[in-house]
């Protein structure tokens, strides 16, 4: 894939990079990424995916833009109160790079039309901020084969990890799902919602940096995947660390799959 003068230029700390370099560009280039969610963690999400020089990017979100977002969903500003954050995301991401192409998606995404969705892009990328979506896209994420990219606020503190349940480990054993990591979602009102418990707005910032990276490692296709390994960050303490998980074969989507 050619690269136009204005390109070279845009993207040249990535192509001066062993790693990465014009094929790794190109992939980045023709890669199509699913962003489910333009809050908190898809707006530090979106601008690094479009700064990369991603391709396509999809976004899914049917809410607005309120006042008590901008604390942390930084791709939008005070004038887009009020207007669909895919709007809001969209315009944002022509600013920073007009080679990249916006897919909108002013939908909820849930079991019912997650398939649909997701099977259009080459890798998701979750930001949402509740259970339901979250495991509605995991599973979507297991029957379309499609890498998943996965990551969660508290206040303090956040976690991140992708799952490739479609592949299997180098010891030839299944790659586990979102469902052996967290079977079941936690009973309804047992976790505060963001408004009722607050977030610190910096931290969306960084997971959504890092789910990012992820995406564009798998993308460009160097360093290690989160596969098997769940990052936690403290922001409190400043603390980074990676708790282990594997394939559970008494789970029941992992039984559908055998």
């Amino acid at each position: 894939m050619a690269f136009s003068s204005d390109e070279v230029e845009r993207y040249a700390r990535h192509l001066v990079l062993r790693e990465v370099g014009g094929p790794g560009q190109a992939r980045l280039q023709a890669a199509r990424v699913l962003v489910i969610g333009a809050g908190g963690l898809g707006a530090p999400l979106i601008q690094y995916l479009a700064a990369a020089g991603i391709g396509t990017i999809g976004i899914v979100d049917d809410d607005t833009v309120s006042l008590s977002n901008l604390q942390r969903q930084v791709i939008h500003g005070t004038p887009d109160i009020g207007r669909p954050k895919i709007d809001s995301a969209a315009d944002a991401v022509a600013r920073l790079n007009p080679h990249v192409r916006i897919e909108p998606h002013c939908v909820r995404i849930d079991a019912d039309n997650a398939v649909a969705l997701i099977d259009r892009y080459d890798i998701v990328a979750d930001g949402s901020d509740n259970f339901a979506t979250r495991y509605a896209v995991s599973d979507a994420c297991f029957h379309a084969k499609r890498p998943l990219v996965t990551a969660a606020l508290g206040q303090f503190d956040g976690t991140l990890t992708t799952i490739r349940a479609h592949e299997t480990a180098p010891d030839g054993r299944p790659n586990p799902t979102y469902r052996c990591l967290f079977p079941s979602p936690p009973p309804p009102g047992s976790v505060p919602a963001c408004a009722e418990a607050g977030v610190l707005g910096a931290l969306a910032g960084v997971m959504g940096s890092l789910m990012a990276m992820e995406v564009i490692r798998a993308v460009a296709d160097f360093g290690e995947p989160l596969v098997g390994r769940l990052l936690m960050v403290d922001a409190r303490s400043m603390r980074f660390e990676t708790l282990g998980y594997g394939w559970d074969e008494s789970n029941s989507l992992n039984g559908s799959a055998t």
